[in-house]
């Protein structure tokens, strides 16, 4: 019964989050943003440091894009993550 409650597929959330350091994330925030970028480092709270990154914010006027070099996003305005996506399809 043991070998039933710890499986070695089982992968926990931040496990996840870990394997994606040094490539692409695509990052959905909870204010109609979304955020594309390479994921350099994160905390418990999933705070993350991204490079290189995009940013893609709906508007009444229509979708703006805005480049950065880098940023650290506040976990608690995540609402999904992408590993490896490259961002909302135009």
């Amino acid at each position: 019964m043991a070998a039933t409650l710890s499986s070695p597929t089982q992968l926990l959330p931040l496990e996840l989050v870990d394997k994606c350091i040094g490539s692409r994330i695509h990052i959905i925030m909870r204010n109609d943003k979304e955020v594309v970028g390479t994921l350099l480092g994160f905390d418990d709270y999933v705070n993350m440091v991204l490079e290189d990154v995009t940013e893609f914010e709906s508007t009444a006027e229509g979708r703006r894009v805005t480049k950065l070099d880098q940023i650290l996003l506040n976990g608690n305005n995540i609402t999904m993550l992408v590993p490896g996506g490259e961002g909302p399809e135009s």
